[in-house]
């Protein structure tokens, strides 16, 4: 079994003539990211690799969620910044099978539109929320009945989380 993490940056500032890319995260989306990586170790949720966009918002992100978990293998992609849900499938077929749980640490469209392809089974009210809304710092999280990677497709996953920054409130 393959399990993916899908985690959208937490809620970012919006400053006047900071470039989209080195948007910090907000006082909220820093408390989201702490909660998210709290509710992660709770949980005993842990991936393997996590692959993060590297603008600053997705970093920021990730080191509030290693700060929860600690020491995870992270990469920091450039192509994740932006990146488009057949991109981003196409990376996680690449990823080696060794690794049994992924987290891609990314960005709107790309990150909604792949959970909303992948997800094809799960709660129904947990199902229709991811696929109305992706909101900042939310967390998907799907397994596939795969023993590799480049066997995951459209429709197969089994939606096991769907948690907002709001549901750790």
């Amino acid at each position: 079994m393959k399990s993916l993490y899908l985690l959208r940056h937490a809620k970012a500032e919006r400053e006047p003539g900071v470039e989209d890319f080195d948007r910090p995260l907000a006082e909220p989306g820093r408390n989201a990211a702490a909660a998210m990586g709290a509710y992660l170790k709770r949980h005993r949720l842990r991936p393997d690799l996590i692959l993060c966009s590297p603008a600053l918002r997705a970093r920021q992100t990730g080191e509030h969620l290693l700060a929860a978990l600690g020491t995870v293998p992270v990469e920091h992609r450039r192509f994740l910044y932006l990146a488009s849900a057949s991109g981003l499938l196409r990376t996680l077929r690449q990823t080696d099978d060794d690794v049994a749980a992924l987290m891609l640490i990314g960005h709107d469209p790309g990150l909604h539109d792949l959970a909303v392809a992948l997800a094809g089974q799960g709660e129904g009210e947990a199902l229709a929320g991811l696929r109305a809304k992706l909101p900042t710092g939310a967390l998907v999280l799907l397994h596939f009945g795969v023993a590799r990677w480049r066997d995951v497709a459209a429709g197969e996953g089994r939606l096991a989380a769907f948690v907002r920054p709001r549901d750790l409130a």
